[in-house]
Parts: C-alpha cells; sequence; structure tokens
C-alpha cells in the first residue's frame, strides 16, 4: 500500500459517520411522525366537542333525585347547584410506572390528558423513563369508539401497540369511565351515565357509546366521595380478562368541584394486587 493511501479503518470511517447520519435522520422523522399523529387524535377529539354544541346546562339537585342513595350523596358533596357542565378537560400528571411484575422498578412519568365529555372520548399523552436516558412516549385513547396503545423509544421505535379491537375499545371506555371522577359532571345521567344500586356504600355506572359498553362499580367512603372504583377489564399480558381496581384520595377544590389530585392503578390477580401507575394531578383545565 501506497503511503499516500488512506488505511482501510480511515476509509471506514466516513461510511460509518454517513450510516450514524442516515439513523438519526431516520429518528427524528419517526419522532416527528408520532408526534403529529397523537396532535392529530387531539385535534380530532376536541373536534367532535366542538361540533356537538349541547345546550348549555347547570347542575340542580332535581337532577340526581332518582339516583340510587350513595350517588346522590357523591353528586351533593363534589358539586354546588349552578355548577356548569364540563364540556373539555386537560389535565397534568405527574407520577410513576411500573413495567412488568411485582419485583420490577418504578420509572418516572409525566402525562397530559386531554378528556372530552359530548362523545366521550380522551387522549393520554405521557413519557416515561423506562430506564436512565431511555424515554419512551406512550399515547392511550379512546375516540370516535376506537380504543389504542402505542408506545415508542424516543419517540420513535415501535415497543408496542394495541387496538383497536373490542376489547381494547371496550378496556379504554371503560378507563374514560373509571377517570371521569376528575370530571364529576361527566357522570352525571345527562352525560349519558346510567346508575344502578348495589348497596349503601356503592353503585355500578354503565356508559354506552354506539357499540361500546362500560360498566365500573364506584365505591363510596365515609365523606362521601369515591374512594375506589372496581371492574373486570380486558389484560392484554394474558389475552383474557382479569379484577382491575383504581383508588383516589386527596380531594381539593377545583373550579367549584371536589375532585382527587392522588390516584393508583392495580390489577387485583390471584397471587395479589399489582400497583402499575401512581400519579399526582398537578393540575387541571376545565372548559364548561
Amino acid at each position: 500500500m501506497s503511503s499516500s493511501e488512506p488505511s482501510p479503518s480511515r476509509r471506514r470511517w466516513p461510511l460509518l459517520a454517513a450510516a450514524l447520519g442516515v439513523i438519526i435522520a431516520a429518528i427524528a422523522f419517526a419522532r416527528r411522525r408520532f408526534a403529529t399523529e397523537i396532535n392529530d387524535h387531539v385535534d380530532a377529539l376536541y373536534g367532535a366537542a366542538d361540533a356537538e354544541q349541547p345546550t348549555p346546562h347547570l347542575f340542580e339537585p332535581d337532577d340526581i333525585a332518582s339516583l340510587p342513595a350513595p350517588v346522590r350523596r357523591y353528586f351533593e358533596r363534589v358539586l354546588e347547584p349552578g355548577q356548569p357542565h364540563v364540556r373539555t378537560a386537560r389535565l397534568r400528571q405527574q407520577g410513576t410506572f411500573r413495567l412488568g411484575g411485582a419485583d420490577a422498578d418504578w420509572r418516572p412519568l409525566e402525562a397530559t390528558q386531554h378528556v372530552t365529555v359530548r362523545p366521550p372520548g380522551f387522549v393520554w399523552d405521557a413519557r416515561i423513563d423506562i430506564a436512565p436516558l431511555i424515554p419512551a412516549r406512550v399515547v392511550d385513547l379512546y375516540r370516535a369508539g376506537d380504543g389504542i396503545l402505542k408506545a415508542r423509544l424516543f419517540g420513535a421505535i415501535p415497543v408496542a401497540s394495541a387496538g383497536p379491537t373490542p376489547e381494547m375499545n371496550e378496556g379504554e371506555l371503560l378507563r374514560y369511565l373509571t377517570e371521569a371522577v376528575w370530571v364529576p359532571t361527566a357522570l352525571l345521567p345527562e352525560a349519558g351515565v346510567t346508575w344502578e344500586a348495589i348497596d349503601d356504600g356503592s353503585a355500578r355506572a354503565i356508559l354506552e357509546d354506539g357499540d361500546v359498553t362500560a360498566s365500573v362499580v364506584f365505591h363510596f367512603d365515609a365523606d362521601d366521595e369515591i374512594e375506589r372504583v372496581t371492574a373486570e377489564r380486558y389484560r392484554q399480558e394474558n389475552d383474557d380478562y382479569a379484577s382491575w381496581t383504581g383508588h383516589f384520595c386527596a380531594y381539593e377544590r377545583r373550579d367549584g368541584m371536589r375532585v382527587p389530585t392522588e390516584a393508583e392503578v392495580a390489577w387485583t390477580l390471584p397471587d395479589g394486587d399489582l400497583p402499575y401507575w401512581r400519579a399526582t394531578i398537578e393540575d387541571i383545565e376545565y372548559s364548561v
């Protein structure tokens, strides 16, 4: 080899740099594409609510006169007469998420959740640090009858995708109904929720949206606030239904309504509870 010729290792460096540049460009493109997809879901969610344009309505005690006693006491506790019905809401969450079994580590989470009441729907846009310096962007949603979950490492590399399927659609509408505790007027009969009596401390809520139906049991504490919810929900890990529980606490008054600011959800499995999401509601914005 001539002394003026570059060594093979030197010739490889430009090729490696070019390949790295292509990979970085591909990741950046995929990240922008996924961000655009999520924004499109959010825009479509709010667009459907804008198109609905329901008649403005205020909460009055007569609206709940026929409801089961614990449900009636709950609304009397968390709503004031004249409370406007919420049309949309935006929540900011800070917490932790656990991927895997009971021995798995809890990972930092921050999320923004967009909610509409008519039609019922939500888009949960989250970042979960699944390992140091390795974030995942996750979108979980229910919109127009479809339930969808997607996760991308660095917002670009697919690691999870589910729905829409009948099981996912039902599970995501169930999540909407459960988390309506942050939008109390969304649990009123005027919002499409049917209540069935169980006992003096619990009642079943049923919500139908087209071909999709969700059923959740709400449990009320001594302060007439929702302390716990239980349901049978589809679990992808074993392709079957399992008991699912959500806990709520630390109620505060926001825009005239009492809502919980701390929550945890868990699978209730034969070998014990498996909590996997814990968060504090840092901020809520309502549109009425």
